[in-house]
């Protein structure tokens, strides 16, 4: 599954680095992405494509507990572990709704 797309972009170019600063779990979720086979849910929020081409996206981020933090896209696109069908990575919820709230995906 591609973690990246036009319509994610798109958004991400509206919610630089503080656009939703004060906001906490009222903040507007743009993306989730998730681990299928572990931990890892990732509730993005911010983000800024770098020169190099990769994003930096900051969020609600659960692994062991929820906390706020920083990600690269290239992190999440390297996860890989095995998979019932094969080798399985990180992926994108396409089924969050229309401009969720942190609170109500947590």
């Amino acid at each position: 599954m591609k973690l990246m797309i036009k319509e994610i972009e798109k958004k991400l170019s509206r919610h630089p680095f503080g656009s939703q600063e004060n906001k906490g779990l009222d903040a507007e979720v743009l993306v989730k992405y998730f681990y299928p086979y572990g931990y890892g849910t990732w509730l993005v929020i911010e983000g800024e494509k770098l020169e190099n081409g990769d994003w930096e996206l900051f969020g609600y981020f659960h692994i062991f507990e929820w906390e706020w933090g920083y990600v690269w896209l290239s992190q999440l696109e390297a996860i890989h572990a095995p998979g019932l069908f094969g080798y399985g990575g990180v992926e994108r919820d396409r089924y969050t709704g229309s401009h969720p709230k942190i609170r109500d995906l947590i």
